[in-house]
């Protein structure tokens, strides 16, 4: 056969937010008596899991019983199997998410190679998949950040080293370009391509005194739709060199010293910055040459920090002014100057006494603003402006000081109090005269602030949420709840109490309890998941100060389930005096479905998950059983010399740790008549051999007929009254052949099959050569429904009727119909 090419457009209806369209071109080469063959697909990579590839049926020209009859499979010798085959539609499937990346990396066409295998006779398909990339990967830098120093003196086209971006996609998916902003001071350099490493290039000189630190950003994009970028931090640091000479903060420095003072006086501070940083910045201070040696001698310079100290004695009489220029100069030689001007002042030699009237050490938090806490007198004894006296406080307190009059001051509070923000001040009290220079002394005062109830206690989380596992044992510890409160002492002891409530009716302390000391909580009872699965209630916590204060959470306790429920079979139901029968046709092909078993497990989660196996079976090579659904099929062609009555017993158990099981026995009957099966299942009731009366029964069946060939003309009237009689007695008696009808149920999926009804009519002569039955079928499964009781009610019957004896009648019939006889499997169980 020569090349095919075929283009299919699908959509995929598992995708969210739009139908993905792709494009599958697939190419068949046929070997000699299509024993071998060749078919490509193309598709995109990260398609759902069930995504389409292809109608393998379709393109290769096989039929469905086909793939089913050779068993057909989908093979790729991988560790993981990325396709997978549906042979009862034929469609070639995704079981695996693929990653073109994980799968290929770089090589490019990317494909999978998988076979088809059928059997009897043997056949082979080759199929390749190719996978196409989707832009699913963001271009990435190997770090996040990186880091350089330049000096600020670098000439320009100075360049720096980035590395690049990896991108696992290819194509127009691939990386494409980059990006870097800002560009004020230095531009991209990328002109060879992806594989090159990035670069960039100083255009524009630097000032670390303008700028110290810049912050670039470099962004790599691919090409894809939507395309994709990644980023990298870029950090430049700009190293210092010596172009900025020391500057002085002022131009002219004033400083004043009484007469007395002693030597080493501090006079006054100079102080010159260098815009530069490190031994650039660094400055020494020197009084100029200029300056007269008399005058120099006098004073003197801290070389290190530009302290201007009394080095000798001065008297106000012979000079009241000396000026001083104050050289400061870098390690790299630059300079600058500055002039400082010392005035001696008359002699202010007394310092301010203070005196503390009355003190409190502690005070309320609730106290009003403008409560007194301290009153103080002050003393100086110099005249003039040296006797004047100022008082202050340190600042960014809630407090103030006033004098109410003169020599007299208070201390008040001036903005309300929070213990719990600061507890207790430190306040220094500095009082100064007005002398020249002025003179001061100071007092600290230790002030601690008493705390009230004005905080209800806090609970670390909004809300609580705990989980339980059923069948708990009372009095267990759930877990604790935690409330905090700012106060102190007894105002932030917290208590905590269970708050009035109902679960399901019943006062919520039925369920839990809450210990009033360390809250922790407490299940009263035992749980049981199946009647609760959750509830809520609230706890309060609450202070112990005077009022108290509370505040409440609200908590809630999830049950979490146990495997402590076996599986319940809800069909075939297990009834106690009626047989219960599928019936399998010996023309019923392999993978007849006979009947399912249906089970439910109260429980939830994986001790819910049911799995079904075979435990007995009177042929196993005959029967099998589905792990998942339950659904009980023939694996081989039934045959007449099977047996008609089979007997399987099925065991269903669930996954829980140790798991749980129920056991069901199901009669099956492979017959292709009713009799057959009715008197096989009749001596089934009876618990007789069959074979032991086997011979009895074929001599009494030929006397039988032979003998009603012989007599038929002369009971033709007979059988006529029998017949009436026997319709009378059929239909007044009580036959206990009662359809069943199993109870509804709704079906996932997995543990349900689709209802089923039949309609039999039955009929039995005493030849068991014409005994017939016909039934119609809405479904794949025939069940049959007999009580015990029913064999010996018809025998009765027949013996007080005389027919046990009289067995060689044609004519004689009865006909039993058994109207709409329904095997209903539960539909849907939820």
């Amino acid at each position: 056969m020569g090349p095919l090419y075929t283009e299919v457009f699908g959509s995929h209806n598992r995708m969210t937010g739009f139908a993905l369209r792709h494009t599958v071109l697939f190419l068949v080469v046929f070997c000699s008596h299509s024993v071998c063959g060749q078919i490509s697909y193309s598709i995109p990579e990260e398609m759902k899991k069930g995504s389409i590839i292809g109608n393998i049926a379709q393109d290769l020209g096989l039929d469905l019983k086909r793939l089913k009859s050779g068993k057909a499979r989908a093979f790729s010798g991988d560790i993981t199997e990325y396709i997978e085959l549906n042979r009862d539609n034929g469609l070639l499937l995704i079981k695996e998410t693929i990653d073109r990346e994980s799968l290929c990396e770089k090589i490019t066409p990317c494909a999978l190679h998988v076979q088809l295998i059928l059997e009897n006779p043997m056949e082979l398909y080759s199929i390749t998949v190719e996978i196409t990339d989707v832009n699913d990967n963001a271009p990435a830098f190997q770090k996040n950040e990186i880091r350089f120093e330049i000096s600020e003196s670098a000439a320009a086209a100075a360049r720096l080293v980035l590395g690049r971006a990896v991108d696992p996609d290819v194509g127009i998916n691939g990386l494409r370009s980059y990006a870097l902003k800002p560009t004020d001071n230095f531009v991209l350099d990328n002109e060879g391509g992806g594989d090159r490493n990035v670069e960039i290039v100083l255009h524009k000189a630097l000032d670390r005194e303008t700028q110290a630190r810049i912050n670039l950003l470099l962004t790599a994009s691919d090409g894809g739709e939507p395309r994709l970028s990644g980023t990298m931090q870029i950090y430049i640091t700009v190293l210092d060199a010596n172009d900025n000479a020391p500057i002085f903060t002022e131009r002219v420095y004033k400083a004043t010293v009484t007469e007395n003072a002693a030597r080493g006086t501090k006079l006054t501070t100079v102080s010159a910055s260098d815009a530069d940083e490190g031994s650039n910045s660094f400055v020494t201070y020197f009084i100029s040459d200029a300056v007269d040696s008399t005058v120099a001698n006098k004073f003197t310079v801290q070389k290190e920090n530009g302290e201007v100290t009394l080095n000798g004695e001065l008297d106000y009489e012979k000079s009241n002014r000396y000026q001083l220029d104050i050289q400061a100069k870098d390690q790299g030689g630059l300079s600058d100057t500055c002039k400082v001007i010392i005035d001696v002042l008359d002699i202010n030699d007394n310092k301010p006494t203070i005196n503390i009237l009355s003190m409190s050490s502690s005070i309320s938090e609730e106290s009003k603003p403008s409560a007194v806490v301290a009153m103080m007198k002050v003393n100086d004894p110099d005249s003039g402006a040296n006797g004047q006296v100022q008082c202050t406080i340190n600042e960014n307190i809630p407090f103030i000081i006033t004098s109410p009059s003169s020599n007299f001051f208070s201390l008040r509070t001036e903005q309300d109090l929070d213990r719990e923000r600061e507890s207790e001040y430190n306040i220094t009290v500095l009082c100064s005269d007005e002398g020249v220079p002025s003179l001061s002394s100071s007092a600290s005062l230790h002030l601690h602030i008493s705390d009230v109830n004005d905080n209800a206690p806090v609970f670390e989380k909004n809300n609580y949420e705990a989980y339980v596992v059923e069948n708990n044992t009372p009095g267990l510890s759930v877990f604790t709840v935690k409330a905090s409160d700012p106060d102190s002492n007894q105002n932030a002891r917290v208590s905590y109490i269970l708050e009035d409530g109902t679960v399901n009716g019943v006062h919520v302390s039925s369920y839990v309890s809450v210990s009033a000391d360390s809250g922790v909580i407490s299940a009263v009872r035992s749980f049981d998941y199946e009647q609760l699965k959750d509830f809520h209630f609230r706890v309060k916590a609450q202070d112990g100060g005077s009022p108290p204060l509370c505040s409440n959470v609200t908590v809630k306790i999830t049950i979490q389930d146990q495997n402590d429920n076996a599986p319940q079979v809800l069909y075939p139901v297990q009834t106690g005096g009626s047989l219960v029968a599928e019936i399998v046709p010996r023309s019923a092909d392999v993978g007849y479905l006979v009947t399912k078993v249906v089970a439910v497990d109260v429980d939830s989660g994986q001790n819910a998950w049911l799995s079904y196996k075979l435990q007995k079976a009177t042929d196993r090579a005959l029967f099998e059983v589905g792990p998942q659904n339950g659904e009980i099929r023939t694996v081989r062609q039934v045959t007449d010399k099977d047996t008609v009555k089979q007997k399987l017993t099925v065991v269903v158990e669930d996954n829980g740790q140790p798991s749980r099981s129920a056991v069901v026995n199901i009669n099956v009957a492979v017959a292709d008549s009713f009799p057959e099966v009715l008197s096989e299942f009749t001596d089934f009731t009876h618990g007789k051999t069959y074979n032991d009366d086997l011979t009895f029964y074929l001599v009494l069946a030929l006397a039988a007929v032979s003998f009603l060939f012989i007599t038929c003309l002369v009971v033709i009237i007979s059988v006529k009254i029998y017949r009436w009689r026997q319709s009378r007695i059929f239909y007044q008696s009580n036959l206990p052949v009662i359809p069943y009808y199993p109870p509804g149920y709704t079906d996932t999926g997995v543990t349900g099959t689709l209802p089923h009804m039949y309609n039999y009519d039955v009929c039995m002569t005493t030849d068991s050569r014409k005994s017939d039955c016909k039934y119609s079928t809405l479904g794949g499964h025939k069940v049959l429904v007999m009580d015990q009781s029913f064999t010996e009610t018809m025998q009765r019957t027949m013996k007080e009727n005389s027919l046990l004896e009289d067995t060689n009648s044609p004519e004689l019939v009865r006909v039993l119909k058994f109207h709409n006889l329904l095997l209903h499997t539960p539909p849907n169980l939820a």
